[in-house]
């Protein structure tokens, strides 16, 4: 979810445009969502698809959907190590949806700063580049192991970076990609995010208002829908993309 004002989130990341865009609480894959990055030395925001797509892809609707990135691997698997040497970025969040095995269902489940206020995910991006000269820049989030709390609700968590660690994070030229990944892959610290369930309205990416992140009583759990019994299988078939959150 993105839901700061634009000023609030320039003020936090420091970059020099004025954007301005509405609250969004139920962000989507292969949707825009806004990047800090730095460019000649100076941080630039830019809105970018999410669902990363490395420059050496010949045809996107080929490619796998690549919208989260396990740090464990992002220094060796060809769609991310050029991006984590030379491509990081930040990505402004309020916060994100986890979803918990709940008696056969996945009951989803809101994480937000218990601050308020906008907080980073790490990034990398790339920009891809079609046969006819057509540009596409497209972003994925970084995610590491979680811990205590969190790792009850779901195994992986985005990596926060903290503002004083916005520069290190960015400037590929002078921070190399090891020492990056030393410094901030980490799981975020003990009590920094609130964590709530909230109603299954949320799985509807139509579905966007404040309502999606307001905490949900129990019985607000509803059985599954025909709908939802129908499209079961395909789920199954995708467990492996499953084993990282969907973020926002």
């Amino acid at each position: 979810m993105i839901i700061s004002s634009p000023e609030a989130i320039r003020r936090l990341f420091g970059y020099p445009e004025q954007p301005n865009f509405p609250p969004r609480y139920n962000v989507a894959p292969t949707q825009p969502v806004p990047i800090v990055r730095l460019v000649d030395g100076q941080r630039q925001f830019a809105l970018v698809r999410w669902g990363l797509i490395p420059p050496w892809v010949k045809d996107p609707q080929n490619f796998s959907l690549l919208i989260n990135a396990r740090c464990e691997s992002v220094h060796d698997k060809p769609a991310f190590r050029n991006a984590m040497r030379r491509r990081r970025c930040l990505v402004p969040a309020d916060g994100f949806y986890a979803w918990k095995e709940d008696g056969g269902r996945k009951r989803p489940y809101c994480l937000r700063p218990r601050h308020d206020g906008p907080i980073a995910f790490a990034g990398l991006w790339e920009t891809w580049m079609g046969p006819n000269g057509e540009e596409m820049e497209t972003v994925v989030v970084v995610t590491t192991a979680a811990t205590g709390e969190l790792a009850r609700l779901h195994e992986r968590v985005p990596v926060i970076v903290p503002p004083e660690a916005f520069d290190l994070w960015l400037n590929c030229s002078a921070v190399d990609a090891l020492t990056a990944a030393g410094a901030l892959f980490a799981p975020p610290p003990e009590g920094l995010l609130e964590v709530y369930p909230v109603s299954p309205a949320v799985n509807h990416t139509a579905n966007d208002g404040p309502e999606l992140i307001a905490p949900a009583a129990p019985q607000e759990e509803p059985a599954p829908s025909a709908a939802t019994a129908a499209r079961a299988p395909a789920r199954r078939g995708r467990k492996k993309d499953e084993r990282q959150p969907s973020l926002f």
